[in-house]
């Protein structure tokens, strides 16, 4: 959690907040002094009216993409699409992820030290264009499809590129689309295009919930276990950059990019113009939120149409983001928010499996045995007329070719 400024989206010149802001805007003032236009004068403190609008709206926008994420976390590990398949996170890679955000870090860090701020942000600000209006599509498409009338033209289309021939033949994309998808796009693009002109903070904060619901969505830790040693490393990760070095602060406040939800501080007085933010790091929403969307997924394993656990959890990571806000307000410094979020998140679901005598089964619990875990997946669905025989023959040629690779979407039998 971050009160600091810096090159904020949507903000020409957003300054920090609390003690530490305070000391940054006299040396900016002292700095300009005997030169070019007199300084401007130091920004009055947030009021508490708009401090409490902030963070208010900062915690909403902070649970809107778990919850909902959550939701759509299980309806995407049981689709049989494979361009909606999710990321499975193991703990290989659980072990290995704060090692390599440190490297991103630190490089990004170096980045903004040797090169120019203003062409790394411009690159960044391409590259999470293209990204924005694909994650945002992705979020819309399902409220959209509500709204198109049941006589719509609705075509598909299929974007496949292959390498090899024959039976080698191999794909290397294959995703499909209806013209539906298209109209999501252009709403997305032009969202998008606001957002590369203007860098509004709304702009930013719509990219930045579609990139939190994205990642809660798509990525599925595999088990409670791999969940606890991401968490663990990533607390570790949280307090080091921001107590142990200002690597993490000036990276937030250089980087130009919807990697964060921002709200004003002085909404209540400037409007849509204002420029006073209080910020949240997407990563503070993204990986305590697999971690609840894998209760979730557990809750319905158990088959006890109860989700005890997504509820615990859920009301967990209010708390922690709450005695973040506290923390922060009291010290008036930038919060690792991960620092009060993974002892919550762990410690509330784990206190009630005690409870309940269901430790075993939280820990024994495998995310990827959810699909049909007493069946076998059918990949495939052949598209064949005739008789039982002819039927026999097709799923035998088709099990006779290995190098074949699963369709995207299940064809009428």
């Amino acid at each position: 959690f971050r009160p600091e400024g810096g090159r904020v989206p949507g903000a020409r010149r957003p300054e920090a907040v609390g003690a530490a802001a305070m000391e940054e805007a006299a040396a900016r003032n002292g700095s300009g002094a005997g030169a070019g236009p007199p300084p401007a004068a130091p920004r009055p403190p947030a009021t508490p009216e708009g401090m409490a609008l902030a963070y208010g709206s900062l915690v909403l926008m902070a649970l809107l993409p778990i919850f909902f994420g959550a939701l759509r976390s299980v309806s995407c590990a049981k689709s049989k699409n494979s361009s909606e398949m999710p990321e499975t996170i193991t703990s290989r890679d659980a072990a290995r992820f704060p090692i390599v955000a440190s490297c991103t870090l630190l490089g990004l860090y170096l980045f903004f030290k040797i090169f120019s701020q203003e062409y790394i942000n411009l690159l960044l600000s391409m590259y999470f264009f293209v990204l924005g209006i694909l994650a945002l599509s992705h979020t819309i498409s399902p409220m959209m499809n509500r709204f198109f009338p049941a006589n719509f033209p609705n075509k598909q289309y299929q974007l496949l590129f292959t390498q090899g021939s024959g039976e080698s033949k191999e794909e290397i994309v294959n995703y499909e689309f209806d013209t539906k998808d298209l109209v999501c796009l252009a709403l997305s693009s032009v969202v998008g295009v606001w957002y590369l002109l203007r860098k509004h903070w709304i702009a930013n904060n719509l990219f930045g919930l579609a990139f939190s619901l994205n990642g809660v969505e798509l990525l599925h830790l595999n088990n409670v276990s791999t969940g606890c040693i991401l968490l663990g490393g990533l607390f570790i990760y949280d307090v080091f950059w921001v107590f142990g070095t200002n690597v993490m602060v000036t990276v937030a406040k250089s980087f130009e990019a919807p990697i964060k939800l921002v709200f004003p501080q002085d909404l209540l007085e400037k409007g849509l113009d204002a420029d006073n933010f209080a910020m949240l790091g997407l990563g503070d929403i993204v990986i305590p939120g697999i971690f609840i969307a894998l209760l979730l997924r557990f809750d319905i394993s158990l088959k006890k149409n109860t989700h005890t656990y997504f509820y615990t959890s859920f009301v967990a990571y209010i708390f922690g983001l709450g005695l973040t806000i506290f923390i922060m307000h009291i010290f008036k410094h930038a919060q690792p928010a991960l620092l009060y979020l993974v002892p919550a998140c762990i410690g509330f679901p784990l206190l009630v499996a005690l409870a309940k005598g269901e430790v075993t089964e939280m820990f024994s619990y495998e995310s990827s045995a959810e699909i049909l875990p007493h069946t076998p997946r059918l990949t495939h669905f052949p598209t064949v007329s005739g008789s039982p025989a002819s039927l026999a023959d097709s799923m035998q040629q088709k099990l006779s070719c290995p190098r074949r690779r699963r369709q995207q979407s299940p064809s009428a039998m």
